[in-house]
């Protein structure tokens, strides 16, 4: 899996692009839904995008709707990052947001009753918030194919994902578990950064590809602390956010903070939309 410069249209070989772990403001990014998609149109490399805020699905959820209504020919996959005792786990090709802080392995069984695909993100890295070897094992070993693991996130840009790429792809290469890249972005300009590489160009040609095993990851590491200044950022962003709750609060008016879509009569309800009730 060498890392890579330049991003060549796929469709010329007929290897489609899909970059499925993609952050917003709506949960720790720091550029909306309008923005990525409005780069993803420039771009016209990406077939499929997966929007994967933390514990919410709305903005991914807005972001297809708006994708449809452009006729923009990247596809928008709904996701979620969803934090689990076990780890983050990406959960694609959600209609619901997938409770946290419950075991991976319940976790995965619930993203596969609705029938999502779950992929722990940056694994085998020594942190709590990364899957470990022994439980994805164990996981894989489970008689109960719901709780098993779709793939693995074995391309990452991060400083995290440079330090466990030759371990997850050994891993991934031992168990037979399907590999994908991913730009993880929380701003714009990392979108498409990471991306998985498979045959054909349709959101069904992707999950094919991965039930195949036929996925390839690839990407570029960002630089040595180019990651600083998207950090000053989010702590700029999680400011805003503060004020804006903490104001809502105090008007009675809601936390009004901006989620990077337009909301029109839309207020969140455990990361889901629902009609505001008026005021």
């Amino acid at each position: 899996m060498t890392a890579t410069s330049g991003l060549d249209d796929g469709r010329t070989n007929r290897m489609g692009r899909a970059d499925l772990h993609i952050h917003t403001v709506a949960s720790d990014g720091v550029s909306s839904v309008v923005e990525i998609l409005d780069a993803v149109a420039a771009r016209e490399d990406l077939a499929v995008i997966a929007i994967t805020d933390h514990e919410r699905i709305d903005a991914a959820v807005a972001g297809r709707s708006i994708a449809h209504d452009r006729g923009l020919r990247t596809e928008i996959v709904v996701g979620e990052e969803i934090s689990t005792r076990g780890g983050h786990l990406l959960g694609l090709f959600l209609e619901h947001p997938v409770k946290p802080l419950r075991s991976l392995r319940d976790t995965i069984a619930a993203v596969h009753d609705q029938g999502g695909i779950a992929i722990p993100a940056h694994p085998l890295v020594p942190y709590p918030l990364c899957a470990q070897g022994w439980v994805l094992r164990r996981l894989l070993d489970d008689p109960d194919p719901r709780v098993h693991p779709d793939a693995v996130e074995a391309f990452n840009p991060t400083f995290f994902g440079r330090i466990a790429r030759q371990r997850v792809v050994a891993f991934a290469t031992e168990h037979g578990v399907a590999m994908i890249g991913s730009s993880d972005a929380h701003e714009v300009g990392q979108v498409g950064q990471g991306w998985t590489e498979f045959e054909g160009w349709t959101v069904d040609d992707l999950r094919s590809a991965i039930a195949t095993r036929s996925t390839v990851p690839r990407g570029r590491f960002h630089p040595a602390g180019s990651q600083v200044a998207t950090f000053a950022r989010q702590l700029r962003k999680y400011g805003r956010d503060l004020g804006a709750e903490v104001g809502g609060r105090v008007r009675g008016t809601g936390t009004r903070r901006d989620l990077g879509y337009p909301t029109g009569d839309i207020e969140m309800a455990a990361g889901e939309p629902r009609p505001r009730t008026p005021r």
